[in-house]
């Protein structure tokens, strides 16, 4: 006897395939008892010390920080050029390395940690430069950003219908997004005027948006791209 999805010879005694777990018994076939011809397939759980491997991996990952810092302090006799580095890797770390200290990381937590991770870089970067653009202009754009970007991950993991309507406003938020950068821009950077580029990313955005709104009221439509596009 064969199993009828994936091929492989079973045993009369079989009720299912071992490899696709496909039912194998036939009524017109009479039903013998015997060993099976595959022994039952257990899967082997490896237990990882997951908080050990992650220790070793950070310590490797600022290994790096500690020396560029050591030799800036070495050089300069105070932190200087190390200070960009050592606050890109932190950067890095939040967004990349941090959710992996837990078994399931939800995105809604470490997506704020992420942007502010980054706006606490780019204070530092103002703060070193004197630039007096970091309140006026880097926060105010990361925030935005990242409260976009945070109600977006938010809506898609807890609302199970409706994703279009989300992905809909999102790009209509994401084009009034740019109006705030050229907003900004004027305000803090004097030699900067209003030239309106932020209309036509705005529009791009706000016909995507308004397309997949439509999309998701009208039923035939949605219906028909399924179809299709198998979306």
């Amino acid at each position: 006897m064969y199993c009828v999805k994936c091929g492989v010879e079973l045993a009369n005694s079989e009720v299912c395939c071992p490899l696709c777990k496909t039912r194998a018994y036939h009524p017109d076939v009479d039903r013998e008892i015997a060993e099976p011809k595959y022994p039952d397939f257990k899967s082997i759980d490896k237990q990882y010390n997951r908080g050990l491997i992650m220790i070793v991996i950070t310590v490797l990952y600022f290994l790096p920080a500690v020396l560029t810092l050591l030799i800036d302090l070495r050089a300069n006799g105070q932190v200087n050029w190390s200070g960009y580095v050592v606050g890109a890797q932190v950067v890095i770390y939040t967004s990349a390395l941090l959710p992996f200290w837990f078994q399931r990381p939800n995105p809604v937590i470490f997506v704020p940690c992420a942007f502010a991770s980054v706006v606490l870089y780019l204070w530092y970067i103002d703060f070193a430069v004197s630039g007096n653009w970091f309140l006026s202009f880097a926060m105010p754009i990361t925030v935005a950003f990242g409260i976009i970007v945070t109600a977006v991950v938010t809506l898609t993991r807890y609302i199970r219908k409706g994703h279009l309507y989300i992905w809909g406003g999102a790009s209509i938020a994401f084009g009034a997004y740019f109006s705030l950068i050229e907003l900004l821009m004027f305000f803090t950077f004097d030699k900067v005027g209003f030239v309106f580029w932020s209309l036509y990313p705005f529009i791009v955005f706000f016909v995507i948006g308004i397309l997949l709104i439509v999309i998701a009221i009208c039923r035939p439509i949605r219906e028909s791209l399924h179809k299709k596009f198998f979306i």
